[in-house]
Formats: C-alpha cells, sequence, structure tokens
C-alpha cells in the first residue's frame, strides 16, 4: 500500500562538513506514487513535493549517523537495510512487552524541535517518525495534528507505543509558513480521503492536540460519512475563552527586544513542569533517588524553555493565536456534523484554555462523544507524567480495526509500563487491602502454594464467587501475571462497558484499568470467543447480586454446569 506524503520536506538542509553531528530525529517518508520509502534525519532534505523520488540511488542506509545511498548488489561492514529492518510484520505481542514508555522526554522534543524550526520554504507536509518502528498487521492509521508549535513532534513521547499498533504520521507545518485554516483543513481531508479510498474498511484515527483539535473537529464535520475516530486533547474550540486572548493586543505592541520573555510566560501557562520532569522517573526508585534525577531533570528542561522563542517567533505566535481564534469559530458552527467517535482528554490544571469545561460542553454538543478527565495535568498532557496515550486508547474500548469494536479480537495486552501503573500505582492500596494466599490442586490431588496446579496452556475456565464484593480479583489477576506470565480475562458486568457509570466529569478510573487488563462483557458469544482462542477466562457465575451477598438465583448456581471446556481449575484462596 502506497503511504501518504503528499506534499513531503524533511526539514531543515544541512550538508556534511566539519560541523555533521548524529541526527537526532529521523523520519520515514513515504510516496504516493509508489516509490521506494525513504529515510532521513532532520538534518538532510530529501523532496518528495508531488514528484517521483529519483531512481539513481537505492533505499537509504544509516552508517555511523550520516546517511548514503546503497550500491546494488553490495554490502559493506557495518551497513543496514533500515527498510530491511521495518520489514518483518508482527503478528502478536506476548503480555507485559515492553512499550519504551519513558524512554523520552520533553528534552527530546526540545532538541528535535531545535532542528526542524530551521527554514526550508516548504509548505505543510506529512512524516513518519522512525521511533514509531513497524505496526502489527493490519493496524489502522493514526494521523496527529500539532498544537501551536506545529512542529508535529507532540507524541515524542508515546512514539515507540503508539507505533505497535498505529501506521503513526504526523503533521508538520512550518515555523514561516502562513497557510490559511480551510487549506490546512483541505490538506488533512485530501490525507483522510486517500487513506479511506485505499482501506474503506478500516477506521482513521485523528489525535488533535489544542489546536490539532479544531483541525480534527473539522475534518470529520466535513466527512461524516468515514469512519473516524477523533481523539481531542485539550481541543482549542474554547479559545474564546482562553487566557491567551488579552494577551493579543499586548503581544501585537510588545517590542521585538521584550520578546525573549514571551516564552517564559507561555510556559507558566501550557504545561505542568514537574509533570514533564517526572516523565521517566521510576516511582519505585527510593525518595532519595527520585528526588536526585526530578532536580536533574528540572535543570535540564527549564533552560530549554527559552527555545520557545525559537520555535514560535514573534510573528509566528501572532499568526498562530489568531489562526486558532478563526479554528475555533470554524469548527464550532459545525459540530452538529460530526458523526464520527470522539474521545475528548482533558485537564483539570489547564491555564491556558478551561478544558475541563470544553470537554463537558463537548460531550453534551457531539452525539458519539465521551471523556476523560485529567485533573492533575496541565495544557501540555501528551507531555506530562501520568498519561500513556494507547493505555487510555485501550481502557476506553476506542481500539479497533473494523468498523466494530471486538473485545476479543481488538484486544491488546498490556505491557510491562501498564502493570506498574496499574497495580503498584493506582490499585496498591485495595490491592493489599483485599490480597489472600492462593493455593492450586495439583493432578493427583494435592494441594500446593502458588500456581502450580494451573496448567500452562489453554482454554482454562475459573469459576469462582465474590468473596470481597470481586476486589480480590486484582490479586488473582496480578499473581497469574508475576507467577505464570499469564493474563487472566475476566467476565464483567455489562454495566462497565454500555456507558452507564460514565458522565461528562468521568476519570480514567479503576473500570478503565479493568478494560486495560482484559475484562469483557459477560456474553455467551464472548466466553465461547475467549476459549475458543485457548485463553484463561474468570467467571463469577453469581453477577451483582452474589458481589453484595444477596440471595443468589438458582440460574447463576447451575451456570457452570453449562459450559464443556478442555480444562477446569479450581483455586483455594
Amino acid at each position: 500500500m502506497a503511504s501518504l506524503a503528499a506534499s513531503f520536506l524533511v526539514s531543515p538542509s544541512l550538508r556534511p562538513g566539519p560541523e555533521w553531528v548524529r541526527p537526532r530525529c529521523r523520519v520515514l517518508g513515504r510516496s504516493v506514487y509508489g516509490g521506494d520509502d525513504r529515510v532521513a534525519s532532520s538534518l538532510e532534505s530529501i523532496a518528495l513535493n508531488g514528484t517521483p523520488p529519483s531512481p539513481v540511488t537505492e533505499p537509504l542506509i544509516e552508517e555511523s549517523g550520516y546517511l548514503a545511498a546503497r550500491t546494488k548488489g553490495k554490502k559493506r561492514e557495518g551497513e543496514r537495510r533500515l527498510d530491511d529492518s521495518m520489514a518483518v510484520e508482527i503478528e502478536e505481542l506476548q503480555v507485559l512487552w515492553d512499550d519504551g514508555y519513558g524512554s523520552a522526554s520533553v528534552k527530546d522534543y526540545l532538541a528535535v524541535a531545535k532542528e526542524m524550526i530551521k527554514p526550508d520554504g516548504g509548505p505543510p507536509r506529512w512524516f513518519c517518525p522512525v521511533e514509531c518502528g513497524q505496526p502489527l498487521k493490519d493496524s489502522p492509521v493514526l494521523l496527529f495534528l500539532p498544537g501551536l508549535d506545529g512542529m508535529g513532534m507532540g507524541l515524542v513521547l508515546h512514539h515507540k507505543t503508539l507505533g505497535r499498533f498505529f501506521e503513526v504520521r504526523c503533521l508538520h507545518i512550518p515555523v514561516q509558513d502562513r497557510t490559511p485554516f480551510e487549506e490546512i483543513v483541505k490538506l488533512v481531508e485530501k490525507a483522510v480521503r486517500l487513506e479511506h479510498a485505499s482501506s474503506p474498511n478500516k477506521p482513521i484515527y485523528l489525535v488533535g492536540d489544542s489546536f490539532g483539535g479544531c483541525l480534527a473537529l473539522a475534518v470529520a464535520a466535513r466527512n461524516p460519512k468515514i469512519d473516524l475516530v477523533v481523539i481531542l486533547v485539550n481541543p482549542a474550540t474554547s479559545f474564546g475563552r482562553s487566557q491567551l486572548q488579552p494577551l493579543l493586543p499586548v503581544l501585537e505592541a510588545l517590542p521585538d527586544d521584550l520578546h525573549f520573555t514571551v516564552p517564559y510566560l507561555l510556559s507558566s501557562v501550557m504545561g505542568n513542569p514537574m509533570k514533564m520532569a517526572m516523565v521517566n522517573i521510576d516511582n519505585k526508585l527510593p525518595p532519595r533517588l527520585q528526588l536526585e534525577r526530578l532536580s536533574g531533570n528540572l535543570t535540564n528542561l527549564l533552560p530549554g524553555l527559552s527555545d520557545l522563542a525559537d520555535i514560535i517567533p514573534r510573528e509566528t505566535l501572532l499568526w498562530k493565536l489568531k489562526l486558532v481564534n478563526s479554528a475555533a469559530a470554524y469548527t464550532n458552527s459545525r459540530l452538529h456534523a460530526i458523526k464520527a467517535e470522539v474521545l475528548v482528554l482533558a485537564s483539570g490544571n489547564d491555564n491556558m484554555i478551561p478544558s475541563r469545561e470544553e470537554g463537558q460542553r463537548l460531550v453534551k454538543s457531539i452525539k458519539n462523544c465521551r471523556v476523560r478527565h485529567f485533573k492533575d495535568n496541565g495544557h501540555t498532557l501528551l507531555m506530562e507524567e501520568g498519561l500513556n496515550l494507547l493505555t487510555v486508547i485501550k481502557g476506553t474500548y476506542t481500539y479497533r480495526r473494523s468498523r466494530r469494536h471486538d473485545c476479543v479480537s481488538d484486544f491488546l495486552p498490556p505491557s510491562m509500563s501498564e502493570f506498574k501503573m496499574g497495580f503498584e500505582q493506582t490499585i496498591w492500596l485495595l490491592r493489599y487491602a483485599s490480597s489472600g494466599v492462593i493455593y492450586s490442586t495439583l493432578e493427583d490431588g494435592k494441594i500446593v502454594r502458588g500456581l502450580s496446579g494451573v496448567p500452562s496452556k489453554g482454554p482454562v475456565l475459573l469459576v469462582g464467587y465474590h468473596m470481597l464484593m470481586g476486589f480480590e480479583l486484582f490479586s488473582l489477576v496480578e499473581e497469574f501475571l508475576r507467577e505464570k506470565n499469564i493474563l487472566v480475562r475476566g467476565m464483567a458486568h455489562p454495566s462497565l462497558f454500555i456507558g452507564a457509570l460514565e458522565n461528562p466529569t468521568s476519570e480514567f478510573s479503576l473500570p478503565d484499568w479493568m478494560r486495560v487488563f482484559g475484562a469483557v462483557p459477560v456474553t455467551g458469544s464472548n466466553l465461547y470467543k475467549l476459549l475458543s482462542s485457548d485463553s484463561y477466562v474468570l467467571l463469577y457465575p453469581g453477577g451483582a447480586r452474589e458481589a453484595l451477598h444477596y440471595k443468589v438465583s438458582s440460574a447463576a448456581r447451575l451456570l457452570p454446569s453449562l459450559f464443556t471446556v478442555k480444562q477446569h481449575v479450581s483455586l483455594k484462596i
């Protein structure tokens, strides 16, 4: 499938010489004309702007930080073909896989942005971060639409994680570009329509950050018949109530000599520096080491804020603020036409725009819209600690490969970072309060401590009852993961999945984490599909009545006998 790069120029351009340095950022450019994939760093220009790639060179390889053309039929020592390494399709992923979350930080974003802001004269264009790698087979496309900065690197903390399950492409709007909002909408719309024509049965994901949220909603309103999943991160549709509005006349009158103060002003309202500095710090470290690393991260981060004056120069900032103002007006007038699936991620401490209130408004204004609030985060939510975008997508049942979500075939196994976040930070108190001692029965009838008596291969059906209103499930699922590296898929009450517990102020909470770790609605078809795929299934037939210790119905008591499975295991807890 030819990939999307309608107007592409990797920027900025810098020729090899005495000042040549190892590239900090690499992107993969793909031609819509079916040419070879090309890999370039942000220090090397490859122009595809509407013309097929030159047939003179073979696909590029990387050698000691340099980009060189590979001679056909020859291979020097140390050379590596990037297209070969990315051609392997991953069919499945193991439980507790390494998602790479926490390996990048805001410092990486600032380092890349310093290179990408160099003028190249090109229009807005798409690029594919090489850090995303090769996704799973039949993965949907994810188009990232940036905020005020326009760099397209707002997902830098999430590239490795999202790249396993999406074909990630990012929109880059150069600093000096002055393309009107409606023209940018048409650019994104063209990309969406090309992808839809290529794969009409797969959804297209639009992740819009701030200004990009307006852009995503505008495209969705203009294309109601295309299957779109729109994820909005503090969308700027509330810009009319922004604290930046009173700054417009001040910025216009501000002398150029004083513009260096603007980045520090913006940094005070854009994000939470403490949350940014905590991204790659392990919470299991001793407090002294955590404090030392936090201090070091802040020391490295704060000086980099001065680079914001180069990322968003005075004239560009004024243009972007007016652009966002017109984008908000354009989008708000078309909310009624949006038919796409919409998920709003809103920060509670957003000092730039009233994101929390805007999330509640959008839920009422858009038909198929849900919201998740993050009360301790600021405007730059994607750059801060406490949010793994893929985890949110999984926990809200937003990930799908076709028109309808299938809780079995579309399930993505939890990663190691999700295990740490879920069991060691989110529900640790509940886990310790309800944990018990687990015993299993061997084939000879001997009862042993642990899970030695549990078969190593499925399908396995675990049948039990709610002892502590079901809270003991967390310890049981955790023990299977720790001891046998097996994920137990719990059959849960349908009310956890139909939105009955959601409201305009919902936070990412316990029901979402249950979905991340494999909970599915308790139906006969789901049970059949899970057992057919050799899964470990946990069923509590008593249901909600038993969980509250009311009288159990006779139908619930007879339910286990209705199923014939390959292996049936009893556990004593």
